[in-house]
């Protein structure tokens, strides 16, 4: 297995353009078969992040809210991108009654560059909430 662009465990990049990151340190192991991210086309996506192994709640919400944000900046660090870098965002709430919570912390870790967004609430398997995103490569990880 090849080393591709980015920092993460089993980084693989073939001979196809596209990089696949098995895992990043720091993120709960992907438990199904699945990547945690693959960047093809100087694009990142990243599989959906959730705040820690399900079933388990870092605390109040919000800190599942920055756990899984965390998580997703871990992902896109490993896949030669950033928060920074990020151009579309796909949140799965398990009821309405998160999103202004949600929005409170989103908008602390986006700020001023926020990307476009899809916020829908569905049945999750024992987490309450789960985040994935498209991003651009940094230019400097490009290379």
């Amino acid at each position: 297995m090849s080393t591709g662009m980015g920092t993460g465990t089993g980084a693989d990049t073939g001979t196809s353009g596209i990089t696949r990151i098995e895992s990043a340190p720091g993120v709960p192991a992907a438990v199904g078969p699945y990547v945690q991210a693959t960047s093809a086309g100087g694009f990142v996506f990243t599989t959906g992040q959730i705040p820690a192994a399900p079933g388990q709640s870092t605390g109040t919400f919000e800190d599942d809210v920055r756990a899984t944000l965390r998580n997703l900046e871990a992902v896109l660090h490993a896949a030669g991108s950033d928060l920074d870098h990020v151009v579309k965002v796909n949140t799965y709430l398990s009821s309405p009654d998160q999103l202004a919570p949600y929005n409170e912390a989103y908008e602390k870790f986006f700020a001023d560059r926020r990307p476009a967004r899809t916020t829908v609430c569905v049945g999750l398997w024992g987490v309450s909430l789960e985040i994935d995103c498209v991003a651009v490569v940094r230019p400097e990880a490009a290379r």
